[in-house]
This record gives structure tokens, C-alpha cells and sequence, in this order.
């Protein structure tokens, strides 16, 4: 009787280890935390600075490799997922989950010892939040798993802003604000062209639950929000005229490409333009509404 081979998991490359990270959403991350960090009043060594916005990319690493240890299974059934490592088969959990573990406390500790307590606690909860609250609890069970969950992103500027002040004081927050703001919209205009991937997984994911249209008409209602949020940080006399000024055409912008996804109705199956154009603009712009931010501290210092 000739035995059935089995399949072996091929061998793990420090790319893998790598995409287990999210570079890409990573990527923004690191930016808004640096953002936060250099808009800040006062001044941080620059070995400190490094280091804290270093601790930020291995907290966001950590928790996204939790996140892909966690959902492994569901990777395998979409298509937009199924090549990471682990549904590919080129890395096993534990190893995943023992990365991921590592990255998190180290991240926390080195903050800790680095630069502040309060730094470190809240990078904690950030990384808790991502990998168990919206991970673990959320994304399986609510359509409201990015409106909730979208806190997990929102973090880093606010860490960023602590590890210069020691402290939490309104303009953070409304950074908070912004990107919590930010999530819904941006998240939801990839879900609406990605949604059968999302079905097919089981994720109740808003366009999968409630339809298209309730989820078309909530990105139009944040991204209306999402203008005025934006605007407080200059209303409020926390950044000054580029900030303000940019704002208001980026987010005015945001408004503008959020309504024909916002009012559509009735689309051919092939086309998902508006909300692909929504999507890419969202990335460009919390990108772009950040570096103003900066730019506006570096003017005014």
C-alpha cells in the first residue's frame, strides 16, 4: 500500500517573517506616529525619537502578525489573502504567533525603559486592542467591527505626541479623532469591491450584512464627519493656517469622491470605479492631511 504524502509547510524566509508585519499598512503607521512625534510642542533627542517611532512599527508589526496567526484560516478562503505566508503554507502558526508575542513586549518594553511610562502603556493598549479586541472579538461578530476597531489604528500619532510631552492633551486626541473618523470610510470602500471575498470568508463585514446601499450611505455620513473633525485641530488653535487650509481641500475632496459612492444605487458588476477612486484617495490623504501637519509645526517653530 503506497502512503499518501503529506503536506509539509516549505521553508520559512525572513520575507515571510516580513509580510507577517503588514508592511504596507505599517507604512502609515509609522508615518502618523512620526507625524504626531514632530508635531508635538518641545523637542526629543533624535536617538529617542527613532527609537520610540521604532517601538511604533514593532507594536504594529507584533499585532499584525497576531492578527494573521489569528485568521489563518479565513486568509486561505480570499483571494486578496490567501498568498500570505500561512495560508500559503510557508510558515507554521506557532511560529507566527511566537513572532508576533516577541515583537509586541519587546516594542512595549523598550518604550517603557526608553522614553515614557505612559508611552508604553498606551502602545499596550493599542496592540491589545488590534489583536484581541478587533481581531478576536469584533471582526467576527459585528458589522461595526471597523467602526469600533478603528480606535487600533488611531494610536500612533497619539504615541507619537507622548513620547515628546509625557502627557495626553486635546490636540492628540483629535488626531485620535481623525483617524478614528478616517477608518469607517476608507475601509468600507474596499470591502464594497471586495465584499465577495468577505461572504465567502464568513466576516460580517457591513457591505456583507446590511447590504450595499446602508453601507454606501454610512461612507457618505463619515466622510461628512470626517471634514469637520479634521477642521478642530486649527479651530481650536492647535495647528495653524497650512494645517487649516489643507484640511479644508483635502477633506473637502474626501466629501467629494464619497458621494457618488455615497448615492449610488445601481452599478454594473465590472465597475467599481468611484469607490476604487475613494480608496486610493483615502490613502493619499491622511498622508497628505498629516505631512501638513508637520509643516505647519516646522513653519511656526
Amino acid at each position: 500500500m503506497t502512503a499518501v504524502p503529506t503536506a509539509t509547510p516549505l521553508p520559512t524566509e525572513w520575507r515571510d517573517f516580513f509580510a507577517l508585519t503588514k508592511p504596507r499598512v505599517m507604512s502609515l503607521v509609522v508615518f502618523t506616529g512620526l507625524a504626531g512625534l514632530l508635531a508635538a510642542p518641545g523637542s526629543i533627542h533624535p536617538v529617542l525619537g527613532f527609537t520610540a517611532i521604532l517601538c511604533i512599527a514593532m507594536g504594529a508589526g507584533g499585532a499584525a502578525a497576531l492578527n494573521q496567526w489569528w485568521e489563518s484560516e479565513i486568509d486561505g478562503k480570499m483571494k486578496r489573502t490567501a498568498k500570505r505566508p500561512l495560508p500559503a503554507g510557508r510558515m507554521r502558526r506557532d511560529d507566527a504567533r511566537d513572532f508576533g508575542v516577541l515583537l509586541s513586549a519587546t516594542s512595549v518594553f523598550v518604550m517603557l525603559v526608553a522614553i515614557h511610562w505612559l508611552a508604553a502603556v498606551v502602545l499596550a493598549l493599542s496592540i491589545f486592542y488590534y489583536a484581541v479586541i478587533y481581531t478576536i472579538w469584533l471582526k467576527p461578530r459585528t458589522p461595526q467591527n471597523i467602526v469600533i476597531g478603528g480606535g487600533a489604528g488611531a494610536f500612533p500619532p497619539l504615541i507619537g505626541w507622548i513620547a515628546v510631552t509625557g502627557d495626553i492633551t486635546l490636540m492628540p486626541v483629535l488626531l485620535f479623532a481623525i483617524i478614528f473618523i478616517w477608518t469607517p470610510p476608507h475601509f468600507w470602500a474596499l470591502a464594497l469591491f471586495v465584499k465577495t471575498d468577505y461572504a465567502d470568508a464568513g466576516i460580517p463585514m457591513m457591505p456583507v450584512v446590511r447590504g450595499e446601499k446602508s453601507t454606501r450611505r454610512q461612507v457618505l455620513a463619515y466622510s461628512v464627519v470626517l471634514f469637520g473633525v479634521s477642521l478642530l485641530p486649527w479651530l481650536i488653535e492647535g495647528a495653524g493656517l497650512i494645517y487649516g487650509i489643507s484640511a479644508l481641500v483635502l477633506s473637502g475632496l474626501f466629501v467629494a469622491l464619497s458621494v457618488p459612492v455615497g448615492l449610488r444605487t445601481t452599478r454594473p458588476e465590472d465597475s467599481m470605479k468611484p469607490e476604487k477612486r475613494l480608496f486610493a484617495w483615502s490613502v493619499i490623504y491622511l498622508f497628505a492631511l498629516f505631512t501638513a501637519l508637520v509643516a505647519d509645526r516646522m513653519v511656526l517653530s
